[in-house]
């Protein structure tokens, strides 16, 4: 039985903000557009930096700032538009940068080590054939299932926002964790087609508070006292090009 797209995101830098979009074009074996395209570095160097930014299996989620090691981050957001990568404060812009010139990176580093004077070494990476994704060097897009985070949010009495899942695509005319019965199968979305291929385990990021640095929840403890597992959404891989939109139908094979 088909089910339909609530909502669609996608997020220019790896692990900081979300942007909001009523449609998005998939990329095929790479994932949604923009997507992960920009991430930070952390403690490695410059030369290293240039080497993962062009070799995905070079990488580690160590040798990046993420909202794991580096929490003060959920504070800020990214947007981009045509060639602009704006750096904000909530809805201010601090800095925005013309990022097809590598030159132009550094103004917006300098900024980030002005406003965290702990950070000492970080580079900006661009990389839109090898995104930043945390399956690296696989590429992936993400599909949450609103009704298994309500049943969540039931079972734990709390609320529990959709965005600290970070997912590109949210559904909610499913059953609680039906999503699981799709992995190993082919799913349709217009005429764009996808490999289910994992549940997605969940790490500490999901503890804070969308949009700031406050943590009040251990997310992952709790799913896994409450289901024995630490699974939130599932991954898919795109076998081909395409748009996708809100409202559109979601066929399983």
């Amino acid at each position: 039985m088909p089910f339909n797209i609530q909502k669609l995101y996608f997020s220019p830098v790896k692990s900081i903000s979300l942007t909001n979009s009523s449609n998005l074009y998939v990329q095929k074996n790479i994932g949604i557009k923009n997507d992960r395209i920009f991430a930070f570095t952390r403690n490695i160097g410059k030369k290293k930096s240039k080497i993962i930014e062009k070799i995905p299996k070079e990488r580690n989620l160590n040798y990046f700032l993420t909202l794991k090691n580096s929490p003060f981050l959920n504070k800020y957001n990214f947007d981009m538009i045509e060639n602009t990568l704006f750096f904000k404060l909530g809805n201010e812009v601090i800095v925005s940068i013309n990022y097809t010139e590598d030159s132009n990176y550094d103004i917006l580093t300098k900024e980030l080590m002005k406003r965290e004077d702990h950070i000492k070494d970080t580079y900006l990476l661009l990389n839109k054939k090898f995104p930043f994704f945390d399956t690296t060097p696989s590429n992936s897009i993400s599909l949450i299932n609103v009704n298994s985070i309500r049943d969540f949010e039931n079972k734990i009495n709390k609320s529990i926002e959709l965005e600290r899942f970070r997912g590109n695509i949210y559904v909610s005319d499913l059953e609680p964790w039906e999503e699981f019965n799709f992995i190993g199968k082919n799913i349709f979305i217009n005429d764009c087609q996808f490999k289910v291929t994992s549940a997605i385990p969940r790490c500490s990021a999901t503890n804070l508070v969308p949009n700031l640095t406050n943590i009040d929840i251990n997310l992952p403890h709790k799913l896994r006292v409450t289901y024995n597992h630490i699974k939130m959404g599932i991954y898919l891989t795109p076998l081909n090009e395409g748009e996708i939109e809100i409202n559109d139908k979601i066929m399983i094979e």
